[in-house]
């Protein structure tokens, strides 16, 4: 997934037109066969994580317990409903992204965080790895002003812990959430479905300080 090297950013107006006509997703998640879709049982809620590739960091939060369902997508750029081979030339300002929707009755958002911060390296300004182009940008899109207020003290705090340890600045973008695409169906869940396949996920070197 190293192909698409455009590291300049987009504007609406040069980002490519896409379509009107979403992608068909699965009904249900080859894992833990929830919905990928909502509505979403009451009280979850959800956030959209760029760490990257998606495979990766889509497999990092289904394996977290509270997680209720996870999906991979696009968000953050212009093209409405993007294809996987429009987003990788970088004409359409979108991130490969992980929806995450959870119980904060059984994982808090810091916890969601501290395995955003630790499993790929937020320093790096568009690109994780080999894998370069502003479709692997780091980003937090949240979808509440409690998520947007504690990823904020989040980022504040595991800069403080990079800094320590000789590390640069956070690239993150941490903005409210735009609309989340879902990515083509041979995309959800790939790990799951090509347990070799390509993932540059891991641990980062620094660990998260929590609150």
């Amino acid at each position: 997934m190293s192909f698409g090297r455009k590291t300049a950013d987009v504007s609406a107006d040069d980002a490519l037109p896409g379509r009107s006509g979403a992608v068909q997703v699965p009904e249900a998640h080859f894992v833990n066969g929830a919905s990928l879709e909502p509505p979403f049982p009451e009280g979850s809620e959800s956030v959209v994580f760029g760490m990257g590739c998606f495979w990766g960091a889509e497999r990092i939060f289904w394996q977290v317990p509270g997680g209720v369902t996870t999906a991979a997508g696009y968000a953050g750029g212009f093209t409405p409903n993007p294809t996987y081979e429009e987003v990788c030339t970088g004409r359409t300002g979108h991130a490969e992204v992980a929806l995450v929707v959870y119980d904060p009755q059984v994982v808090s958002f810091d916890d969601l965080m501290k395995q955003f911060w630790e499993q790929h390296d937020p320093t790096t300004l568009n690109r994780q790895g080999n894998d370069a182009g502003t479709q692997y940008r780091s980003a937090v899109y949240t979808t509440t002003d409690g998520q947007r207020d504690a990823a904020k003290r989040s980022l504040d705090a595991y800069q403080s812990a990079l800094s320590a340890g000789g590390h640069g600045a956070i690239t993150t973008e941490l903005r409210d959430a735009p609309t989340f695409y879902y990515a083509e169906d041979y995309h959800q869940q790939y790990l799951a479905k090509n347990p070799g396949g390509y993932c540059n996920h891991g641990f980062c070197q620094v660990s998260y300080p929590g609150d």
